[in-house]
């Protein structure tokens, strides 16, 4: 599995699950969105399932708690020890250096991340782009 800047987890390729962020004043909601049992078709992307690479998907309730226990974790991490131990664990299960990937009508290659969380595309001049937001695509 990889995790695809901002927001998806991929599996072979194909979207399993995704978290999406919006800031309201001084909060910020925070939605996921995981393939348990189905996945979606007609995506301008391929998707898949927990049950179709695993065999059988897994019960919701428990997925739920797992999932809210991880993101517990993270998030005192976060908040203990900042950005950068964040990022280190995802750079470490992110594209490859040097993955090609298109954001906003620009094509280059994953440099990884920059210490805001942004995204860093080496163009083909060697020049670095930064993507704050938007979606990414591998090519």
């Amino acid at each position: 599995m990889i995790v695809k800047w901002p927001n998806d987890l991929l599996a072979g390729g194909f979207k399993l699950a995704g978290i999406l962020l919006e800031r309201e004043g001084e909060a910020v909601v925070i939605g996921f969105g995981a393939n348990l049992a189905h996945a979606p078709d007609g995506l301008d992307r391929p998707a898949t399932c927990l049950a179709a690479l695993a065999g059988a998907a897994p019960d919701p309730a428990a997925f739920l708690e797992t999932l809210a226990d991880a993101f517990a974790r993270w998030l005192g991490r976060w908040r203990g020890e900042g950005l950068g131990a964040i990022r280190r664990q995802w750079l470490a299960i992110a594209h490859p250096p040097g993955t090609a990937l298109a954001a906003g009508g620009v094509e280059g290659l994953f440099d990884g991340l920059d210490e805001t969380g942004a995204l860093r595309l080496r163009l083909g001049d060697g020049t670095i782009h930064i993507v704050h937001a938007g979606d990414v695509f591998p090519i």
